[in-house]
């Protein structure tokens, strides 16, 4: 019998583009997910995911914009659609965010044809955070692109959004790897946690460096908060190291210091699997 297998997909800013590699495992182990759950990248690579586009085809897009090891950020303006990426890195000093994402999001859905959670071809719940009232907001039903937003919305970063009267903001706020909400009836659960580590230094953070990475710290600590309470079957923590928020253009070293996680994943559900059939 087909086992039912859940995926909990974290947010982590551009270190969540290694969620890409966890999914390219299960592909190449002929497994797919019956349900997924995602905040922050989370949700966008979820949702791109449960879409029907599959992962060759987002890696085509992270690596579209990535630099190499001998080019600096001057190059990518050299890139194919770089202006519908530029809404999302460049600054807008005006607003209640210094970063857009609406033409991003649509560029990225253009070939999926899918615009509500009706229309994805595996069921898919969005966390985001009810920024008024500090509770989390599940988003499973209506308009696609308005809750990846809302899930990815970083405070000072991205514009709040509102749906149903509410004003929401990014879903890493309260629940940063949302395994739990996960259906109770899944044979098999992962959760892949993409929040990453930072080299250990002594010099004084820049201002930006300081709010994510405090920002960070606060999610790591509700993480350890919820493991205590429940845990998915399979943990999983891509090695991806000193990599800051919207640093996409580096996906190539991104999904280099991650590709050890598509190992370790065989590994765990080949060990969970024959747990389960004994």
């Amino acid at each position: 019998m087909k086992k039912k297998i859940g995926l909990a997909l974290g947010g982590g800013g551009a270190k969540g583009i290694s969620h890409v590699l966890v999914l390219e495992a299960l592909e190449e182990m002929d497994l797919r997910p019956s349900f997924v759950s995602g905040t922050s990248i989370g949700a966008l690579i979820g949702a791109m995911y449960c879409a029907g586009m599959s992962t060759a085809e987002m890696k085509a897009i992270f690596l579209e914009f990535s630099l190499r090891e001998d080019e600096s950020l001057k190059h990518i303006v050299t890139r194919k659609h770089i202006f519908k990426w530029l809404d999302f890195i460049a600054p807008q000093f005006r607003g209640r965010g210094l970063l857009r994402v609406e033409n991003l999001l649509t560029y990225l859905f253009e070939s999926v044809h899918a615009s509500r959670f009706s229309q994805l071809e595996i069921p898919l719940r969005v966390v985001a955070s009810n920024f008024w009232n500090r509770q989390q907001v599940i988003l499973e039903t209506g308009p696609l692109i308005p809750a990846i937003r809302a899930s990815m919305s970083l405070p000072g970063l991205f514009e709040p959004v509102k749906i149903k009267n509410q004003v929401l903001i990014d879903g890493g706020a309260v629940n940063p790897v949302p395994f739990d909400i996960l259906p109770k009836d899944c044979d098999l659960t992962i959760a892949v946690d993409v929040i990453g580590e930072r080299t250990v230094s002594e010099k004084i953070p820049s201002l930006s460096e300081a709010v994510f990475n405090t920002y960070q710290i606060m999610q790591k600590s509700i993480i350890r908060e919820k493991l205590e309470l429940m845990s998915p079957d399979i943990y999983l923590e891509p090695n991806v190291v000193d990599i800051r928020v919207l640093e996409f253009y580096k996906a190539a070293e991104i999904f280099k210091q991650a590709t050890s996680i598509k190992r370790k994943l065989k590994r765990k559900i080949n060990q969970q699997l024959l747990s389960i059939t004994q």
